[in-house]
């Protein structure tokens, strides 16, 4: 991913006000961001833990979509789950169900879109092996690196495509 600005970043957003795209706050480590390494850019909002963003370059413009974290409730610590996107396997709260408030008349009438993604929407970096997952050593892979890469971008072309169409 190109490195972006925070101007292209508030105003890349397509399922909120131009003023909650104003107000959120950027990710703490923002000038720090290994961009090269990001299929797009995820984050939590660290004063409102259930809110969440991501921004993805898009067919040469960018796309941002707010989200909402929801909390797992009753699940048992140990359980295994699977981010939609990067298909990493994770325990302990790991893996949450973000909605995002569909564009256009959809969304005016409250329809959303819910997917499993990683509680940290750090993605990119399980998929290269940046981070590791508590659960990864149980379940190998046969696909080389670049192949969960064209992976990740696939899944998250879908997921866009459902908040967007």
């Amino acid at each position: 991913m190109k490195p972006l600005t925070e101007r292209d970043i508030r105003t890349s957003f397509v399922n909120c006000s131009k003023g909650e795209a104003g107000r959120l706050k950027l990710p703490e480590d923002f000038a720090e961001l290994p961009w090269e390494d990001l299929d797009f850019l995820g984050w939590r909002d660290p004063g409102a833990p259930g809110r969440a963003y991501l921004v993805a370059e898009r067919e040469d413009r960018v796309t941002g979509v707010a989200l909402r974290a929801v909390s797992g409730g009753g699940r048992a610590f140990t359980a295994r789950s699977m981010c939609s996107l990067c298909l990493t396997v994770r325990t302990g709260g790991g893996v949450a169900l973000m909605t995002a408030p569909r564009t256009g008349e959809a969304g005016r009438q409250g329809n959303s879109v819910g997917e499993y993604l990683c509680a940290d929407l750090a993605c990119s970096l399980y998929v290269r092996g940046r981070r590791r997952s508590a659960a990864e050593g149980d379940f190998e892979e046969s696909i080389s690196r670049d192949e969960k890469i064209a992976r990740i971008r696939g899944n998250l072309t879908v997921f866009l495509d459902k908040i967007t169409r």
